[in-house]
């Protein structure tokens, strides 16, 4: 299922009041995980899934499985993902925020039409974030079907347009309130296997912070080469780096494989 402020799966967007727009409640990774938990116990009778694997806010959600469920998941992926949203990731976010809530329309949440130059702002300042420095030095947007910067930032700008600004922030602060790590003095629970695969090149879930992460897990990091930044993991854009992750997933379906 899609995560809750996404649009399609319960959003301030689509929830009728009194918790519509800004008055929908913060959602965490944690709720999220239990929803898909009883989906899946109502729907398939209590399966256990052979890999949980996601990119980004889904890989947190990958995370929070091998932690709320051990037994409930055979074994966990989780691709351009950290264990927690730390401090410079957390003001990444800030930012973008900012740039969407400083346009007059956003209104406090109650806009009655969309804030255009809000969603672009938005847009372009997270467009920087997406991919590294290499990424832009060596005009890897090429590779991407985009002749210039200024037109890989109007399909960015073009495509938040189509979004709801109160879904996006709902989604930031699930992002930012993320901590899957166990507390101070506390032992990882007990679960199967399990990597994390960070970009070499990722400007906010970093590979130093993911291999951290994965020791504090009981898991292993297996970082992806690339200079594609955080896009480095998204699913199937990318050849080379696909091809890394898809062995990873295998690897781990291998590995618990029933008879």
């Amino acid at each position: 299922p899609c995560l809750f402020g996404a649009g399609e799966s319960s959003s301030p967007s689509n929830t009728p009041p009194p918790q519509a727009g800004p008055d929908f409640p913060l959602t965490s990774i944690a709720d999220n995980v239990t929803a898909q938990q009883a989906l899946l116990a109502a729907r398939f009778g209590g399966a256990t899934p052979r890999l949980v694997m996601g990119w980004s806010m889904g890989g947190l959600q990958a995370l929070q499985w091998a932690q709320a469920y051990p037994a409930a998941a055979d074994s966990v992926l989780a691709v351009c993902a950290t264990a927690k949203c730390y401090p410079h990731n957390r003001v990444f976010l800030e930012g973008v925020a900012a740039a969407l809530t400083a346009d007059p329309a956003f209104a406090e949440g109650r806009y009655p039409v969309p804030p255009a130059r809000g969603l672009s702002a938005f847009a372009t300042v997270y467009a920087g974030w997406a991919y590294s420095q290499a990424f832009f030095r060596d005009e890897l947007y090429r590779t991407l079907g985009f002749a210039s910067i200024e037109d890989l930032l109007q399909y960015w700008v073009e495509d938040h347009l189509s979004q709801d600004a109160n879904d996006l922030l709902l989604q930031l602060r699930t992002w930012q309130s993320a901590n899957l790590l166990p507390a101070a003095g506390e032992k990882a629970r007990s679960h199967g296997p399990g990597i994390l695969m960070p970009s070499s090149t990722d400007l906010y879930f970093t590979a130093e912070d993911a291999t951290r992460d994965a020791a504090s897990l009981g898991m292993e990091c297996r970082v992806i080469e690339s200079r594609f930044g955080h896009v480095a993991g998204g699913p199937g854009r990318l050849p080379e780096e696909t091809r890394c992750i898809f062995a990873a997933a295998r690897e781990l379906l291998a590995a618990t494989a029933r008879a």
